[in-house]
């Protein structure tokens, strides 16, 4: 038995504060590395919460590569001036879109993706075997 779609949204939108909360959390108290890699891998769990949010149904491989992809996307576009000079005007698109472009982003986006693909595979297998009949006995 599945999660209806309207606890599964609700159950993103939570994930989603929860990553936010940890990333500004760990920003606030840490500083170098573990701050970098940390906010890359729970933005990259945050934007998987998103795609769940829209596509409840969707399966963990198309989702975790939908993420990775838009991840990469923004990435390499960090290597145009667009995204900065946005970041400059607003502290939404900075959130958003990032300021300038990092390789170690690239390695540790799908470390969050991965971990949430994972788990939602392990879960969906484990719901699917519960609602599965139980094959009939030869005689």
């Amino acid at each position: 038995m599945s999660l209806p779609v309207r606890w599964t949204r609700l159950l993103m939108v939570v994930s989603a504060a929860g990553f936010a909360g940890a990333a500004y959390a760990i920003r606030a108290m840490m500083d170098g590395p573990i701050e970098q890699y940390s906010g890359a891998a729970l933005s990259g769990a945050i934007v998987y919460t998103i795609v769940i949010f829209i596509r409840p149904r969707i399966s963990p491989l198309p989702a975790g590569g939908a993420v990775i992809a838009y991840c990469w996307f923004i990435e390499f576009s960090q290597l145009t001036p667009i995204p900065g000079a946005l970041s400059q005007r607003s502290w939404l698109a900075r959130q958003l879109l990032g300021a300038q472009f990092d390789l170690t982003d690239v390695v540790w986006y799908p470390v969050g993706v991965i971990a949430l693909a994972a788990a939602h595979w392990f879960l969906r297998a484990r719901t699917r075997s519960r609602t599965e009949p139980a094959p009939a006995l030869a005689s």
